[in-house]
């Protein structure tokens, strides 16, 4: 059954509980806590704006369920406009998360199990390597080695299926992790395939159950104005452009009060429904050990507190085929964990990290990318230094 289009009663309290926190977190403004972490973000953040020539970053904090946001700069260069904690960013690869959300939820609803091999679903596939690619592959990066991205050549469906056929994998399902967006895009098309709706239908009503109110797929017009232009490399305004598999792999846009909400309920601060409770929780499993790095379905692990060589070491792997081993039985949810996962588009860097044991989670939203390493240990030194 596809995701509830009317508000249950959950929902409600889930959004009544989402303004209150919203609500408290402004009438707290002022405080010795504002303060305190206002000056550990400047601390963190205001080098690597500098050094980067980031044009505007919103930050956001939670605390314990508390909420603090932080704006730096410009959402635009011309005309001049701030960033607010509302202004829309690309999440890049963070979309990732909501992909792979809703193949858990599609799981637990009984229309796939992420075993399945992929040609299950899509029979115009059976015959090919995909016959022995789980949707588990798909979900942790173990397919076999997709590119990063499509051929440029692949431009519609009828293309898309055809690479997909003819596609040859360098390794043998499930023993290396190799960063694609070929491969969670797939496993996006069949989650929405299973549940008969499409993607963008279910991304939809899946950031209405969530609570996030400025979460969007497709920006809708009267909302462009609070879109963020993204500057590239060479300073020119950009903005993500339609491709196939765009939506799945790295086409959602948000702002730092939906994305810190998002995290909070990832680590159950706040209510959901019962049903997406579940399909959160369930992308938290660790499938694969690569290096220091624990793949869960597109989430990346490892044990808290981390050393900061070991986290930039594994988000520098999202560019690197790197032997994997599959964790059996899987490892379970576990709170004394930090997850976190980096997303970018030609004009845009995001981070996002959270440790559920501590109730404590960030997130990082520029509009112009710059290295992984950076967010990182940006991120990290805010989280420590709050829990001081």
């Amino acid at each position: 059954m596809p995701l509830h289009s009317r508000l249950s009663p959950s929902l409600a309290a889930a959004l009544l509980a989402y303004a209150l926190g919203s609500l408290s977190t402004a009438f707290g403004a002022g405080s010795d806590q504002d303060a305190k972490v206002r000056q550990v973000v400047d601390d963190a953040m205001k080098p690597v704006i500098q050094q980067y020539g980031i044009p505007g970053l919103a930050v956001a904090v939670t605390v314990g369920g508390t909420r603090h946001f932080i704006e730096y700069g410009l959402a635009s260069n011309d005309p001049r406009v701030s960033v607010t904690r509302d202004t829309l960013f690309e999440l890049g690869s963070i979309s990732k998360t909501f992909t792979a959300t809703l193949a858990t939820y599609a799981e637990g609803e009984g229309k796939l199990s992420l075993n399945d091999p992929v040609s299950k679903h899509m029979p115009e596939l059976k015959g090919s390597a995909l016959d022995d690619v789980r949707l588990l592959d798909l979900a942790t990066h173990t397919a076999g080695g997709f590119p990063l991205q499509l051929p440029d050549n692949v431009k519609d469906q009828q293309q898309l299926i055809a690479y997909y056929r003819a596609w040859k994998p360098r390794f043998s399902p499930g023993t290396h992790r190799s960063y694609a967006n070929p491969s969670i895009g797939l496993l996006g098309v069949i989650a929405a395939k299973t549940m008969e709706a499409s993607f963008e239908t279910l991304a939809e009503r899946l950031f209405s159950e969530l609570g996030l109110r400025r979460t969007y797929v497709n920006v809708p017009a009267a909302e462009m104005k609070s879109y963020a232009w993204g500057y590239n490399r060479d300073g020119r305004p950009v903005r993500v452009s339609r491709a196939l598999l765009a939506n799945e792999a790295y086409g959602v846009k948000s702002n730092a009060v939906d994305m810190i909400r998002f995290l909070e309920v990832n680590m159950g601060i706040g209510t959901v429904p019962t049903r997406v409770a579940r399909a959160l929780k369930a992308t938290h499993t660790g499938y694969f050990r690569s290096g220091e790095l624990i793949q869960d379905l597109v989430w990346e692990q490892y044990p808290y507190p981390v050393e900061l060589e070991k986290i930039v070491a594994g988000n520098s792997m999202n560019m690197k085929a790197m032997p994997a081993t599959a964790i059996d039985p899987p490892m379970a949810p576990r709170e004394d964990m930090i997850l976190n996962k980096t997303g970018s588009t030609n004009g845009f860097g995001a981070y996002v990290a959270f440790v559920p044991e501590k109730k404590v989670g960030i997130v990082m939203l520029a509009n112009k990318a710059y290295p992984n390493e950076a967010r990182v240990e940006a991120a990290l030194q805010v989280l420590s230094r709050l829990r001081e």
